[in-house]
């Protein structure tokens, strides 16, 4: 196979899209994000962390005071790739995303969107 053939491949594969959580030990607080690529955005987020320029800043902060063991990162929905289906995963992952929110409120957790 040539290069132009694995990058096309590359960029063709469907990536896990769906709801993942940033839940914090010690507390009852969980970040919720939605994302079409998930192990890119949770690596994103890993990165700037680590690195101390995140874009939410009372995720940094506990970070920074409570180190990397004190959240932990984790899939709690994907979405299926349905490629008959015109559907809008925007709207679907929204969906998800409330239900999500409203499991996590009825089992007593604060939740922030990321």
């Amino acid at each position: 196979m040539d290069k132009s053939q694995i990058k096309r491949d590359y960029k063709e594969t469907k990536r896990p899209m769906g709801i993942y959580a940033i839940k914090v030990s010690q507390k009852n607080t969980v970040f919720l994000g939605v994302a079409t690529d998930l192990d890119a955005r949770i690596n994103r987020h890993k990165s700037e962390l680590k690195f101390g320029g995140h874009r939410h800043s009372e995720l940094q902060k506990l970070w920074d005071s409570q180190g990397e063991a004190a959240l932990t990162f984790e899939i709690l929905d994907v979405l299926d790739h349905q490629d008959n289906e015109p559907t809008d995963p925007q709207k679907e992952l929204q969906t998800l995303a409330e239900m999500w929110t409203h499991k996590l409120k009825e089992a007593g957790n604060t939740v922030i969107s990321v």
